[in-house]
């Protein structure tokens, strides 16, 4: 059953320091949702540090490195001793590696590092947090993805940290799909756009704010008929 957009959402978000996360988490808790916002190192976020002043009894900041096992446990028992239920998880943390285009410079230590962050943390905390997500109102898991991971977009080629980390969590995320739909989990892949972040970078044509506003009007309308799907923000289907 879908929550009521005049209800409060409990959601739960990854990488939520800065950029997108931190966008997300703002506009979540100006409209009254409760959030648990995850971070590497959130007290270096003055953003975050902001919002947990104004928001103490709806803003849950935990440390967490998705990359880490350890880090991914702790901040489980950390939000478990919380919340007793998350209608949505939204795996938004990532990094994009090395920018060199050659495969004469292709760096291995970086393309393990991307994917322990872009393919192996949204697993992690999807796996984490299950529990929690299977007592939700129309439970989803959605994970922050590119089109620079679509195997059929991708016509010029380079980027081949990012590219393969994010194709490959968009396998993960179909993967999903087909395992927690019987327990009423839906697993959704959606790209933000190019955006204004660090990134993204100054030219990008998106502001965090527009994008992240497109995100949630579309994350509000998904539900379990959605799950396995690849959707941009404004949840129009895209190709894998």
């Amino acid at each position: 059953m879908k929550r009521s957009h005049d209800q409060p959402g409990r959601h739960l978000i990854t990488g939520a320091s800065r950029g997108l996360g931190l966008e997300f988490t703002r506009q979540w808790l100006a409209r009254g949702d409760r959030v648990v916002a995850l971070a590497r190192r959130p007290e270096t976020s003055e953003g975050l540090r902001e919002l947990a002043r104004r928001h103490p009894e709806t803003l849950k900041v935990v440390a967490c490195d998705v990359a880490d096992d350890a880090s991914v446990e702790k901040a489980k028992r950390t939000v478990e001793a919380a919340e007793s239920i998350l209608d949505l998880v939204v795996n938004n943390a990532g990094t994009f590696g090395s920018r060199e285009g050659a495969l004469e410079k292709l760096n291995f230590v970086d393309v393990r590092r991307t994917f322990e962050v872009n393919t192996l943390g949204p697993i992690r905390i999807s796996r984490a947090f299950l529990p929690l997500l299977e007592k939700g109102a129309n439970p989803r898991l959605v994970h922050i993805t590119s089109m620079m991971g679509s195997i059929s977009d991708n016509k010029s080629g380079g980027y081949w940290d990012y590219r393969m980390s994010k194709a490959a969590l968009n396998m993960a995320s179909r993967n999903l799909a087909v395992e927690v739909g019987p327990r009423g989990i839906a697993s959704i892949l959606l790209s933000p756009g190019w955006v204004r972040t660090d990134m993204g970078g100054p030219g990008a044509p998106l502001s965090p704010e527009q994008s992240v506003a497109d995100l949630i009007r579309t994350i509000d309308g998904l539900g379990s008929e959605h799950s396995g799907g690849f959707f941009d923000r404004d949840g129009k289907p895209l190709p894998f």
